[in-house]
């Protein structure tokens, strides 16, 4: 409006009359202006030229003019410089004030904005009043905040140095403050993208519009975002996403679930890189301290292709943590996998591997872990007719078969050993040093290491929900179809258990009550070592945003 009057020279009075526009009069029509705008009201001066019947030639055809294409008066608005003939001498009639309400979930997602450090800044081609009335409507300012800093113009803007206007940005940046630009041109706003997107304020840059005119900053984003309802399809075109809703909070609800999509995404790295460090490790350990192979490879392929298939791909349908948009953003260079990342991925394998193998070991030397060897949570080492190995007899396994070695551990000429067993169908009679060599003598270890192997990667699939959150706050079954693929892999281990045809194949025996208590004695740590994990890494998070407010 304020466009309008200044090419005013006359003003109607409520009386019809006509009068001078004097100085005093603007003054009075420029704080109505002000007052209408201050109350989040978008303001449209009226002004008309009594006298363009008079104008020379064609000009007069636009006396009459309605807007039509057909009009004969359509073609005469593209005479170049008919605005100044037709927009000069105006008589003022008055200003009328829209109100067009923000929606009312703007105000709870600029909150959230805040929250999860994302800045808002408004560029508006509004009256700066309105524009500052209509921020403090949806919480970007409060009504008592000094705006002589974060509310500007555009062309004053402009028309300060670069590196003022960097000054302004940066600290905005640095108090973490929204920003307002009224009265902004199209190359305004793609220059205060380009700005915030330098190497001064390194910002990823999100634009949205819906007009024309929003295009060139569009294009300019990191991400343009248009209006699928009320944008044009040149801003359509020039952007890379497009609401389907045209409501902001949708964007909002998008940083939310990309942020969920990149953790999950790091959750399915995560559970599978722990799991398969544990399998390496325990092949690893065995072969560095000697010990027979307690796991055969169709065993590894079942458990690679078949068991860990369905929670890895559950994990993907893992709701957003709890805290996820009280996050920091993260840098656009930050590594996948982090150093921290690694140690915990390092360490959860590590124990992985040593829990497969150690209860490997336990079965054939039992004392190896301070026991007798017998009556162990109701597991009886020994009970079953097979021997009980020291560690150095279990670890050489090797020199089986050759001169001085017996199973008893004394040096004897013995060249092989035998043993009788009361448990017919898990251990075949007198098969020398097969006891060590082949798959037949050692099926119950190796079923319990199986089944550890198989029960700590379901459990470290419930590690896998949260990055930084306990199980005690997101909680397993927040995530049913991990649940799911849970039972699902559950089922497929005890079906090659109890399968006689497919227990052959896999040289495995079913288990008994007190023998799978002893499988979960020796799983369940992974989760309390990961929550020891997490705490520390929650830690480390809380250290380095305190560091981070301190320094801001």
């Amino acid at each position: 409006p304020e466009s309008v009057l200044s090419r005013c020279e006359l003003v109607l009075l409520e009386d019809g009359t006509v009068v001078r526009l004097d100085d005093d009069i603007r003054e009075e029509m420029n704080n109505e202006i002000f007052k209408l705008s201050s109350n989040a009201l978008r303001c449209i001066g009226l002004a008309f030229n009594p006298s363009l019947s008079s104008l020379p030639g064609d000009l007069s055809l636009l006396s009459d003019y309605d807007g039509s294409e057909d009009h004969p008066g359509h073609a005469v608005l593209k005479t170049p410089g008919i605005e100044v003939e037709v927009e000069s001498n105006l008589i003022f009639v008055g200003v009328a004030g829209m109100r067009d309400p923000p929606r009312a979930q703007v105000r709870g997602a600029i909150q959230e904005c805040r929250t999860a450090g994302v800045r808002v800044i408004v560029i508006t081609g509004d009256n700066q009043g309105t524009a500052e009335a209509i921020c403090t409507q949806i919480g970007l300012f409060e009504k008592d905040d000094d705006l002589s800093s974060l509310s500007f113009v555009g062309h004053e803007f402009a028309a300060m140095s670069r590196k003022k206007q960097i000054k302004y940005l940066l600290d905005a940046k640095e108090s973490g403050s929204g920003m307002v630009f009224s009265r902004a041109e199209p190359k305004f706003k793609q220059n205060i993208v380009n700005m915030l997107k330098g190497d001064e304020l390194n910002e990823i840059t999100a634009m949205t519009g819906d007009g024309v005119n929003d295009a060139p900053a569009l294009a300019a984003a990191d991400i343009g975002i248009a209006m699928g309802i009320s944008g044009t399809e040149v801003a359509q075109e020039a952007s890379d996403m497009v609401l389907a809703d045209d409501n902001f909070a949708t964007i909002v609800n998008a940083i939310e679930e990309g942020r969920a999509i990149y953790n999950n995404m790091k959750a399915f790295i995560r559970y599978m890189i722990s799991s398969n460090v544990g399998e390496v490790v325990s092949i690893f350990i065995t072969a560095f301290l000697g010990l027979p192979d307690g796991l055969i490879s169709v065993q590894l392929l079942w458990v690679n292709l078949v068991t860990d298939g369905p929670p890895a791909t559950a994990l993907g349908f893992n709701p957003p943590d709890n805290d996820i948009m009280d996050k920091p953003p993260r840098s656009s260079t930050e590594a996948l996998i982090s150093r921290w990342t690694f140690i915990r991925y390092i360490v959860v394998g590590l124990y992985v591997g040593v829990a497969t193998v150690g209860i490997f070991v336990m079965w054939y030397s039992p004392t190896v872990f301070g026991l007798e060897g017998t009556d162990f949570l109701g597991v009886e080492f020994g009970g079953d007719g097979h021997p009980l190995l020291t560690y150095a007899q279990l670890s050489g396994y090797k020199q089986c078969g050759e001169p001085g070695w017996n199973v008893e551990g004394g040096f004897t000429d013995t060249t092989s050993f035998k043993y009788e067993t009361a448990a017919a169908d898990s251990y075949v009679e007198g098969v020398g040093c097969d006891y060590f060599d082949g798959a037949n003598g050692r099926k119950k270890a190796s079923t319990l290491s199986l089944s550890v192997l198989v029960t700590i990667e379901m459990l470290n699939a419930l590690n896998a929900l949260s990055e930084d959150n306990s199980l005690l706050v997101m909680r397993p079954w927040i995530n049913p179809y991990l649940i799911a693929a849970m039972f699902v892999s559950f089922a497929l281990h005890f079906m090659i258990l109890h399968v006689d045809w497919m227990a052959e194949l896999f040289s495995i025996v079913p288990l008994d009550y007190n023998e799978w208590l002893l499988v979960l004695l020796w799983s369940f740590p992974v989760i309390l070592i990961d929550e020891v994990l997490k705490a520390w890494g929650r830690r480390m998070n809380a250290q380095e945003l305190a560091a981070r407010l301190k320094q801001d």
